[in-house]
């Protein structure tokens, strides 16, 4: 009777110490997941040329500016991209990062990349970058970088609450763009729009509380400013608008408030077409000439600020506001790299790759 102890010897082993792969076959990184906050973007600086390269590549995206380039071009190479930069540089220069050199939405997107890869700490196959859409650092470099360093699988974080072809789309574009060039491109996904999450109204609902309490007023009404986008955009199916709606809806229910409390108008319109409605300027001049002396405004469609909060609201709409007859103005803040926010994020992206860790 064969002796059983010297069976497993009798068997020739499958397992060679010899590596497969052809001694020149190329060392290629793999294993890694890659997450990459995207942000609209950025000048690099506030002079004349640094904003025209900026405005030139941000209003020549057709998900932007949705005109045939053969009649826009003209226009803006023309016109706009002569006098536009000038402006637009002395409203940067207004809330310049003069410390990093740098505008506000740089240092915060950054920030918040920084903090959330060290809430991924104990999570080593997890990366974490940032790009602009516009500007730099680019997304399609941000994107190489991942791949470069291992990332097979890549979740694109648009750091957009309320989804718009001209923000999210726009955004999802330009990394899908860099992705049709790799040879291997990554497993792919994207984090949808989260306006109606209820612990992203928690969270905003608690940075408002926390905001007004620190104001030494209390505010006759309280707006809900949200980026403009012209109406026909709507009609075509965008559903910004109606996000935009929830959110404030959402918002106010939360905090316990009255319709006339908390109000929800759009800021940021450009050309003669007709934007969203109401206008933040005429609105808050409306409410300074109807007797409305104490106001507050935040932006809860922005993750972090920029200039169109910080100037075009905390300085511009206060002096329209100033002007009309109002007395005592607040802007809140975004959420922008605060602890509350970092942990908001990183359960987003535990969730959305759910299967991949």
């Amino acid at each position: 009777m064969p002796d059983a102890s010297n069976k497993t010897s009798e068997i020739p082993s499958v397992v060679s110490a010899v590596d497969p792969k052809p001694a020149d076959h190329p060392k290629v990184p793999f294993g890694k997941i890659g997450v990459l906050l995207l942000n609209l973007g950025t000048p690099d600086g506030t002079d004349y040329w640094s904003m025209r390269r900026y405005l030139g590549e941000f209003l020549s995206d057709r998900r932007i500016i949705e005109l045939s380039p053969l009649l826009w071009q003209p226009i803006l190479q023309g016109i706009i991209l002569t006098l536009r930069p000038s402006k637009s540089g002395r409203n940067y220069a207004k809330i310049w990062n003069r410390e990093l050199n740098e505008s506000p939405l740089r240092s915060f997107t950054r920030v918040q990349a920084e903090k959330l890869s060290e809430a991924f700490q104990r999570h080593s196959e997890i990366l974490v970058e940032w790009g602009m859409r516009y500007g730099h650092p680019s997304t399609e470099s941000r994107i190489e970088s991942l791949i470069a360093r291992g990332c097979d699988r890549l979740l694109l974080f648009p750091l957009y609450p309320q989804y718009s072809a001209a923000t999210t789309g726009t955004a999802c574009d330009a990394a899908f763009r860099a992705l049709m060039t790799k040879r291997w491109m990554p497993a792919l996904r994207t984090v949808p729009a989260y306006f109606d999450d209820p612990a992203y109204i928690d969270l905003l609902a608690a940075s408002v509380r926390q905001q007004l309490a620190a104001l030494d007023f209390d505010p006759d009404v309280v707006l809900t400013s949200f980026h403009g986008l012209p109406k026909e955009n709507l009609l075509k199916g965008d559903p910004y608008h109606c996000q935009c709606q929830k959110t404030a809806r959402l918002l106010r229910e939360s905090l316990g408030w009255p319709e006339d409390r908390l109000q929800v108008v759009f800021q940021s319109r450009f050309g003669p077409k007709e934007w969203l409605q109401p206008y933040a300027d005429e609105k808050v001049a409306e409410l300074a000439s109807s007797g409305a002396k104490r106001l507050a405004v935040l932006s809860p469609g922005f993750a972090s600020d920029c200039v169109e909060t910080l100037e075009e609201l905390g300085i511009g709409l206060r002096e329209t506001f100033e002007e009309a007859g109002g007395e005592r103005f607040a802007y809140l803040s975004c959420l922008n790299d605060s602890d509350a926010h970092i942990a908001y994020l990183k359960q987003v992206v535990e969730r959305e790759l759910h299967g991949w860790i």
